[in-house]
């Protein structure tokens, strides 16, 4: 079969290729499964670099999350049929022809979701599910998230939406507020704009904001840090922008303003499986009734895996980039 692999660390648009390698057999509790889609996200292009959290070994495939249809079950599998759609968003891997998963890692796919948004349905909905509950807020409690025009922000605030929450968003231009605008999404604040801060006083009435999440590192740190109410928490969930926070000592002290990290992996695994099911449950219920959008920019084929690299991180863009065999 064909898969995409890498020999070395480094820019994955010059060091992903397509090769033939051996066709996996399913083990018992396993699953081998056709891929038909797959999305690029930034985990695993950062893994494929040498930069993430788990650097596998080398020679190595990548990928995590995909659409597919039960190929062979393994022996002992319960629950799963040769034919039926299914979606995981933790086998690495999977940016292959086939792989092969635990069957307890698959989820299946109802009927009435198009393949498109089925193949997105598992990473960033949990993760901003997960982070939403993370936050331990309750219905009308205002949070505030910078990136909120990027995959994961969007996610934020459609799903806090139907779960009773308010919302700001942060973006740092001008364009980012019509663009979720033109999304459904509002309650968004320019940082580039003279009087910005007036401007978050005005959406909220000036009530509290209890938590913050910044994904983006570096002086917007702060800008999400000094909005948040007294006794509230700051939750770190990426720094793409920068690596370092630049947070001022005063509100941490005075506000005793809470600071912790959010890792996906961690925060699902002390959840259990119980925990887990619920949530992705909840996706699957939002997607099906509508309130949930997980658009798509573009599809590309495997042998296009350099164009789809280097475009996951322009900017402007909207939709996830799925990659096909």
């Amino acid at each position: 079969m064909r898969a995409l692999v890498h020999h070395v660390f480094g820019e994955p648009a010059d060091v992903l290729a397509v090769e033939e390698v051996e066709l996996p057999e399913p083990a018992p509790q396993q699953v081998r499964v056709r891929m038909l889609l797959s999305p690029i996200h930034n985990h695993d292009l950062w893994t494929v670099s040498g930069t993430y959290g788990y650097k596998p070994a080398l020679p190595a495939r990548a990928g995590t999350e995909a659409l597919g249809v039960v190929d062979a079950l393994g022996e002992g599998v319960e629950g799963l049929r040769v034919g039926q759609r299914v979606v995981t968003g933790g086998t690495f891997g999977v940016w292959a022809e086939y792989f092969v998963a635990a069957a307890a890692a698959l989820v299946p796919v109802p009927d009435g979701i198009a393949d498109e948004a089925a193949a997105q349905l598992v990473s960033m909905p949990f993760s901003a599910l997960s982070l939403i509950q993370f936050l331990d807020l309750n219905a009308g409690d205002w949070l505030v998230q910078n990136a909120a025009n990027g995959a994961v922000g969007r996610l934020v605030a459609q799903l806090a939406d139907a779960r009773g929450l308010r919302v700001l968003g942060l973006v740092r231009r001008a364009a980012g507020v019509e663009e979720l605008a033109a999304s459904g999404i509002g309650d968004v604040v320019a940082t580039d704009q003279d009087g910005w801060r007036d401007r978050v006083a005005e959406l909220t009435g000036g009530a509290p904001i209890r938590a913050g999440v910044d994904s983006v590192g570096g002086t917007a740190s702060g800008d999400v840090l000094s909005l948040i109410a007294e006794d509230g928490t700051l939750v770190v969930f990426g720094a793409m922008a920068a690596p370092v926070m630049q947070l001022g000592s005063g509100p941490v002290i005075f506000g005793q303003i809470t600071v912790k990290g959010f890792w996906g992996s961690k925060v699902s695994a002390a959840m259990g499986a119980s925990g887990r099911a619920a949530l992705i449950g909840e996706v699957i219920r939002r997607v099906a009734e509508g309130s949930l959008a997980l658009p798509v920019e573009s599809v590309h084929p495997f042998e296009e895996i350099s164009v789809a690299a280097r475009a996951n991180f322009a900017p402007g863009r909207v939709g996830k980039l799925l990659l096909r065999p």
